[in-house]
């Protein structure tokens, strides 16, 4: 047996190397963990040995293992069976979908059990829609839930809808006051309504119960089996560390950060997890960032190109369908967000951000800051710059994430330094029509600007941000390629539409750069590592409202074949 013959050949099909030449070929050679061989189809099959897997493609398409380069891994395994209830669309359709489904968990639970949900949308609720001016209020779950506590959390993260019952084990009352970059929603007569914005949330979420180790590691490998059924093989896990403490579940807490290293430890962790640190929480300091990076440490005995920390995530703004995201002009019903950093003023607040960026710059990481309204994108870019004037890293790679109105200046700072973007297509998909109402058609149909970014030079990587969509990269190319609305279908700022080739570059090259990696994964090059994703019919010429319909055949991770349909 020819021991150095290839132990998985992949031909007969159309292969998108994603290289700078955007290269189709017809197959693809595999020995050990490494891509040996890329070409033609007769070159391919004369590499085959006795021992050789040769896969007949049938002109099927292969592309490098899927990067979801901003994905909360351990946080979107507790938002399912048996952690919590999915009360998103469109599992539900009604605040009394919503209602009826605490009342069967209520039934279930044991007398003052919590009751946890995750992914309620206003923007598809009957009762929201049929009157602009409801909204979920703790009566609707009081109603069905007297005496379990019930916290539900929103799609965006970004606010809880919980029940009378949980206001009282949180000691929430008409006189709490809370935490800096929170807000609780009151009625007219004082009372809370039980909807908690922001850092607010953490009144709630520091109450629920915590999942064992052992239970955030069952989480972690159940996500990553489904990912690999959808082409993953790479994702940026953004958050973990003290500054998730209170998080739904402590999804990006210190703990899921132990148990990332205890899986890579053990080699049961299959995927490549490139962490960014979470030192400080929302509504955070220059001191939580000192502290917070000191009490976590990188696990020593870790296969870098499994688990590696290389940055740090920091909280600049909200979001902009919470009216929280930091905007120069204000919304459609007034107002114009902040920052989410501590500080008694504007002012002081933007100081502090810059402390914070300059901290985590010259502990020597890359930066991920959490940032959507145009104000504090340049806030945070012209922070980038203050902290690489002084102290210059040539190649520390930070990139604003999410960037919703990030605007021509800060994408031309952006490209500068080499700095990037990390967009989510499918988010914009998912609202655009919701941002109409709340920014205006205008500013709705600019949101997310990947043509702009593109052509000012910078790097954008695509991400779906789970639990916020489901990491289904395929929606995520097609949102970037029509710009499309989910819930009316009409376009939604066609002029920053993408061609597939950089709509996929978004999910695989462009994230291996951000993950410092682009010399061994990100494209089906000869030498790189074997992630590969095998879709079930040819990709180029494909309508873009097909490319939802394709089914990942064949998932390689590590030379390994790890889904098969």
């Amino acid at each position: 047996m020819n021991d150095s013959a290839p132990s998985l050949i992949l031909t007969g099909g159309q292969v998108l190397t994603m290289d700078g030449d955007f290269t189709v070929a017809e197959g693809v050679a595999v020995h050990g963990r490494d891509i040996v061989a890329v070409g033609g189809d007769a070159e391919m099959r004369a590499l085959a040995g006795p021992g050789t897997r040769v896969v007949e493609l049938a002109g099927r398409t292969v592309l490098p293992g899927i990067n979801d380069s901003h994905l909360h891994g351990a946080a979107y395994g507790m938002t399912k069976p048996p952690f919590a209830l999915d009360v998103g669309h469109p599992a539900v359709g009604s605040i009394t979908d919503i209602a009826t489904a605490v009342e069967r968990a209520v039934s279930e639970a044991r007398p003052g059990e919590w009751i946890v949900g995750l992914g309620w949308d206003a923007g598809y609720l009957a009762e929201c829609l049929a009157d602009a001016r409801r909204f979920p209020h703790r009566l609707d779950l009081d109603a069905v839930a007297p005496e379990n506590p019930v916290c539900l959390t929103h799609f965006s993260s970004h606010l809880v809808w919980v029940n009378s019952a949980a206001l009282r084990r949180c000691g929430i009352g008409p006189a709490s006051a809370p935490p800096p970059g929170g807000v609780i929603d009151t009625d007219p007569d004082g009372e809370p309504t039980g909807i908690l914005r922001e850092a607010a949330q953490e009144l709630v979420q520091a109450e629920l119960p915590s999942p064992t180790v052992a239970q955030r590691r069952q989480a972690i490998q159940g996500v990553v089996r489904e990912l690999h059924s959808r082409g993953i093989t790479s994702y940026t896990e953004p958050g973990l560390g003290p500054g998730g403490a209170t998080s739904f579940f402590g999804g990006l807490s210190t703990d899921n950060w132990t148990a990332y290293a205890d899986l890579a430890a053990s080699g049961d962790l299959q995927a490549r997890v490139s962490v960014l640190l979470l030192p400080a929480p929302m509504g955070g300091s220059a001191d939580d960032v000192r502290k917070g990076l000191a009490e976590l440490r990188r696990p020593a005995s870790a296969d870098p190109r499994l688990l590696n920390a290389i940055g740090v995530k920091i909280f600049a703004d909200g979001v902009p369908p919470n009216r929280t995201a930091w905007m120069r002009e204000p919304y459609a019903d007034g107002g114009h967000g902040a920052l989410c950093v501590h500080g008694e003023s504007p002012a002081l607040q933007v100081d502090e951000l810059f402390e914070m960026i300059r901290v985590a710059h010259e502990a020597g990481f890359q930066l991920g800051v959490h940032v959507t309204g145009d104000l504090a994108i340049d806030t945070v870019v012209d922070a980038f710059l203050a902290a690489d004037a002084a102290v210059p890293r040539p190649d520390a790679r930070h990139y604003v994430i999410h960037g919703d109105f990030v605007g021509a200046d800060s994408l031309a700072k952006l490209a500068s330094r080499g700095y990037g973007v990390n967009m989510n297509p499918a988010i914009k998909w998912t609202i655009s029509d919701l941002m109409d109402e709340v920014v205006g058609a205008e500013r709705s149909a600019y949101q997310w600007p990947v043509r702009s970014a593109l052509d000012a030079g910078v790097t954008v990587c695509a991400s779906s941000d789970a639990p916020i969509t489901e990491p289904d990269w395929r929606q995520g190319v097609a949102a970037m390629m029509l710009r499309e609305s989910k819930a009316s279908g009409r376009p939604s700022g066609p002029e920053q539409c993408v061609p597939l080739a950089e709509a996929l570059r978004a999910y695989t090259v462009h994230p291996a750069r951000q993950d410092f990696a682009e010399d061994w994964k990100g494209t089906v090059e000869v030498g790189k590592v074997a992630d590969l994703c095998v879709l079930d019919r040819p990709l180029l010429d494909l309508d873009p409202h097909a490319i939802t319909d394709a089914e990942v055949d064949l998932t390689v991770f590590d030379g390994r074949v790890v889904h098969e349909r």
